[in-house]
C-alpha cells in the first residue's frame, strides 16, 4: 500500500491538532476533488513499518488529539489491511485518542452491505467517519470536517452497536484530553 502524504499538523480533518494519513488509491474519481494525484494506487512511497512508526511517533504530544485516515480511499480492498495494523497500533500506543476516517463510500449503502470482513473490522476500529462522495454542486465551505452537505459524520461505535446510522450531531466534546467543544 502507497500513502499520498502525511501531516503532523492537521487542523482541518477533524477536531483538535491531528496526524493525518492520506492513503494513495481511489476509483471513485470524484469531480473537482482536492487530491487527485492520490487516485493512482502507484502514487506517493509505501507504507512500511518505519512509516508507521514514525506516524505513531508524531501522534504521542499531548496537543495530538488523534489520527485521521483519508485519501485516496481508506476502504479500497488495497489499503485495508495495512490501516487495519497501523490503527491497531495506534490504540494500543494511544487508547486515550481517537480516528477519524474520511470515505466516498457510503456507510449503511455500501460499506456495511459489503459485508467484508476486513471493512468490517477497519470500521470496528473507527471513532468517528466521514462518509459520501465529495459532490461539487454540495459544496459549502461552512461545514466543519466535510467538503459537501451529502457528507456525514457518523459515530462508528454507537452505529454499530445499534445497527443504525447514528450521527455526530450538535456539539461533541472530546472525552479525554483537552476537554474542547466543537460544533459539527
Amino acid at each position: 500500500m502507497n500513502y499520498a502524504t502525511i501531516k503532523k499538523f492537521d487542523i482541518a480533518n477533524g477536531p483538535g491538532v491531528r496526524v493525518s494519513l492520506f492513503v494513495s488509491g481511489c476509483r471513485h474519481h470524484c469531480k473537482n476533488c482536492f487530491n487527485k494525484e492520490a487516485w493512482d494506487f502507484n502514487y506517493g512511497k509505501p507504507l512500511t513499518e518505519e512509516i508507521m512508526d514514525e506516524i505513531l511517533d508524531a501522534c504521542k504530544p499531548d496537543h495530538i488529539t488523534g489520527l485521521s485516515l483519508l485519501g485516496g480511499e481508506p476502504f479500497e480492498k488495497e489499503n485495508r489491511a495495512e490501516l487495519i495494523k497501523l490503527v491497531r497500533k495506534f490504540y494500543e500506543r494511544y487508547p486515550e485518542k481517537t480516528v477519524w476516517c474520511y470515505t466516498g463510500f457510503v456507510l449503511d449503502e455500501e460499506l456495511l452491505k459489503a459485508g467484508e470482513s476486513d471493512t468490517l473490522e477497519l470500521l470496528s476500529l473507527i471513532d468517528v467517519l466521514v462518509d459520501g462522495r465529495f459532490v461539487e454542486e454540495l459544496k459549502d465551505l461552512a461545514l466543519l470536517f466535510r467538503g459537501s452537505s451529502n457528507q456525514r459524520i457518523i459515530d462508528v461505535p454507537k452505529t454499530l452497536r445499534k445497527g443504525e446510522v447514528v450521527l455526530l450531531d450538535g456539539k461533541w466534546e472530546r472525552t479525554m484530553g483537552s476537554g474542547d467543544i466543537y460544533e459539527v
